[in-house]
């Protein structure tokens, strides 16, 4: 499958910056524009084509338009376009207006890079079902499609575990080149302030969910220790 066309929309020069540096580490995204303007956004969409971007990560909160009129220009011209939106609007009859204009993800500011990767990785596993051949067999491959999308909730979690802490536990095994060597309980421990036991407990749930991989680290002295790694 083709890498996922992003369309970054954020008026803050840093933020934008940001925003697309978190996208290109997410394996499987490419961010083709930056727009700062909702004008330059629309701008950049009908360039396009509609072909050229699949995914807008859409702030709100712009200088010259707010980002649900975005959203239903958008609509009004036609384009199927799927958005996130990333902003710090929090008042529920903009959360409302958003889901009924088919906002795809709503994720609110400030954010950890695992949050963000998060998203990202549902809606590209939403993504491939959804452009998939032929037609659903049954109810329940619908049921799947919408709750890959929305993913799961904090209190769907094991007993025991919370979505900050797993936040933190991610955010810690995904950052920069700690991803690529691997950590272990104990330095993911040391890095986000947890017990070495209870670091062990969710990157064993990571494990099981399939978000992070579990190796054996050679090289010290006595039984190998074991290092974790995202996915």
């Amino acid at each position: 499958m083709s890498a996922i066309r992003v369309l970054v929309v954020e008026d803050e020069p840093l933020l934008a910056e940001a925003h697309s540096a978190y996208t290109e580490r997410v394996p499987g995204f490419v961010v083709v524009g930056v727009a700062h303007t909702a004008r330059a956004a629309m701008a950049a969409l009908r360039a396009g084509g509609g072909g050229e971007v699949d995914l807008v990560l859409l702030d709100f909160r712009l200088p010259d338009l707010h980002g649900l009129d975005v959203c239903r220009a958008l609509r009004a011209a036609g384009s199927s376009v799927d958005v996130l939106a990333v902003t710090s609007a929090r008042d529920l009859a903009v959360v409302r207006t958003a889901v009924s204009l088919g906002v795809t993800h709503y994720l609110l500011k400030p954010f950890t890079f695992a949050a963000f990767r998060d998203k990202l990785e549902r809606y590209a596993d939403y993504r491939a079902q959804a452009l998939a051949d032929g037609e659903v067999a049954a109810q329940h491959e619908v049921d799947q499609m919408f709750a890959t999308l929305r993913g799961t909730a904090g209190h769907s979690l094991p007993k025991g575990l919370d979505a900050q802490t797993l936040d933190r536990v991610r955010a810690a095994l995904t950052d920069g080149t700690r991803a690529e060597v691997g950590l272990s309980a104990t330095e993911v421990s040391a890095l986000t302030g947890i017990s070495r036991v209870t670091a062990r407990r969710y990157l064993e749930y990571l494990v099981t969910v399939d978000r992070a991989a579990r190796t054996p680290r050679y090289g010290t002295p006595g039984r190998p220790e074991v290092e974790y790694r995202p996915r």
